[in-house]
C-alpha cells in the first residue's frame, strides 16, 4: 500500500478540469487499496472525506483566466503541517508551479515529487519568472504532461523530459440509463465563462437555429451577467449558473448535444470525454487540444472555431440525420471507455513504485559509499605495526 499526498492548487470545491482529475484519480487509487489524501484550498465543506482543506481560495488572475488559488501564508502553513503530520511515500503535485499548496510542497521536498502539468497554450508566469520556474521545476523527480500541447508548453519554458498520460474519466459515473433524452433538440454548454471558452460564438449560433432548438448554459464568470442581458429576449436559452457535478451528469444524460466551442488554449478537453461517456452527441471546435480526444465524424463533430454559422449548420445537420448522430454517440461512448480513470491510476502507481525503487537504490548507494569511506578512513588511521 502506498501513502500518497495529492496536492491541488485550485479550490477543490469549485468545479474545474484539474479538480475533477484530482478527485477522480484519488477515488480510483483508493479503490486500488492505496491511502491517498487530497490537500487543496476548499471553499465550504470538503466534497469528499479524503480531502484536507488548507484554507479558502482567492480569485486570482492568471493567463487570461481567474483561478481560485490560495497563495497566502496561512495556506502555506497548513500545507506544511499536513505534509509533516503524515508520512507520505510520494507527493503528487498537479500544476506544481502554481502559487499555493503545490509550490509550497515543491519547495518543502519532504518526499519524492511527481509533477503533472495540465496547462497548454502560453504562460505569462513561466515567461516572466523563467529562471525561478526552471529552478523550482528542478526539484521534481518525475514530470508528467496530460497532452502533447501541455508537454510543449512545459518544455518551452522549463526544459526537462516528460511522460504523457492523458486525463482519465470515471466512465461509470457519467452513464445514467435511468435518464431519458429531451424530445426537442437540446444543446448543453458547461464550464466557467472565459473568452477562450467560446460561449459567445454558441450564443450567436442560436440566432441561426430553428425555434425548436434549446440551449442550457451552466456557467459563471465576470462576463456572464452581460451575456444574460444581451440574450434575455431569447426564451430558448436557460441560464443555470454554477451547477453541481451530479446535476451536470444528469443533464449530460438528457441533452441531444454537448457543445464545446472553445477558441483555443485547451490542453486536452476532459469535458468532451464526460459528454461522450454520458451518451451526448459531441459538437466541438476543431482545435489541437480537442483533436486529442475526439476524431471528426467518428466520435464527434469538429467545426472551425469562431464560426457561429458552421456551428448552427452542424446542429441542424446532425438533428436531421439520426443515423449519423447515433453513430457518433456510439463511437464516442467507446472512445471515452479507452480513457478510463482505472487505467490512468494504474499508470501512476507504476510511476510511484519506480520512483520509490530509484529512491531506495539511491539511498543504498549513498550508504554504501559512506561505509566504504569510513572503512578507508579507519585503515588510514590504523597505526602501522613495528618492524
Amino acid at each position: 500500500m502506498l501513502r500518497v499526498a495529492m496536492v491541488c492548487p485550485y479550490s477543490i470545491s469549485i468545479p474545474g478540469g484539474v479538480q475533477a482529475q484530482v478527485l477522480g484519480l484519488t477515488r480510483e487509487l483508493r479503490l486500488l487499496g492505496h491511502e491517498v489524501r487530497v490537500l487543496a484550498p476548499c471553499d465550504g465543506p470538503p466534497p469528499e472525506p479524503f480531502v484536507t482543506p488548507v484554507g479558502n481560495s482567492l480569485p486570482t488572475s492568471a493567463n487570461g483566466s481567474v483561478a481560485p488559488l490560495a497563495p497566502d501564508p496561512s495556506a502555506a502553513l497548513r500545507t506544511m503541517r499536513a505534509l509533516n503530520d503524515e508520512a507520505f511515500d510520494v507527493i503528487h503535485l498537479h500544476e506544481p508551479l502554481v502559487p499555493g499548496p503545490t509550490a509550497t510542497a515543491l519547495l518543502l521536498q519532504i518526499a519524492p515529487l511527481v509533477g503533472t502539468f495540465h496547462a497548454a497554450g502560453d504562460s505569462g508566469s513561466y515567461r516572466v519568472l523563467n529562471r525561478t520556474a526552471r529552478w523550482a521545476a528542478g526539484h521534481l523527480n518525475v514530470r508528467v504532461a496530460v497532452s502533447p500541447a501541455a508537454e510543449e508548453l512545459a518544455k518551452r519554458y522549463l526544459d526537462g523530459s516528460y511522460s504523457i498520460l492523458y486525463n482519465g474519466i470515471e466512465t461509470n459515473r457519467f452513464h445514467l440509463p435511468s435518464e431519458s433524452r429531451e424530445d426537442s433538440p437540446t444543446i448543453f454548454f458547461c464550464g466557467r465563462h472565459e473568452p477562450r471558452k467560446g460561449l459567445e460564438v454558441l450564443l450567436e449560433s442560436m440566432k441561426l437555429l430553428p425555434s425548436n432548438f434549446r440551449l442550457w448554459v451552466a456557467s459563471d464568470g465576470p462576463e456572464l451577467s452581460r451575456l444574460e442581458s444581451l440574450y434575455a429576449d431569447d426564451k430558448r436559452i436557460e441560464w443555470l449558473g454554477r451547477i453541481t457535478d451530479d446535476e451536470k451528469i444528469r443533464r449530460l444524460n438528457r441533452v441531444t448535444f454537448f457543445c464545446a466551442p472553445s477558441l483555443g488554449g485547451e490542453s486536452f478537453g476532459l469535458v468532451l470525454l464526460e459528454a461522450m461517456a454520458a451518451g451526448a452527441c459531441l459538437v466541438a471546435s476543431d482545435i489541437d487540444g480537442y483533436r486529442q480526444v475526439a476524431r471528426h465524424d467518428q466520435d464527434g463533430w469538429l467545426v472551425p472555431s469562431r464560426d457561429p454559422h458552421a456551428l448552427a449548420d452542424s446542429f441542424v445537420t446532425l438533428w436531421n440525420d439520426e443515423i449519423s448522430r447515433r453513430r457518433l454517440v456510439t463511437s464516442g461512448y467507446e472512445r471515452a471507455a479507452r480513457f478510463s480513470m482505472e487505467s490512468l491510476a494504474n499508470e501512476y502507481v507504476q510511476i510511484y513504485e519506480r520512483l520509490l525503487e530509484d529512491e531506495a537504490m539511491h539511498r543504498l548507494e549513498l550508504n554504501t559509499s559512506r561505509l566504504i569511506r569510513r572503512f578507508n578512513d579507519r585503515l588510514l588511521r590504523r597505526p602501522r605495526a613495528a618492524s
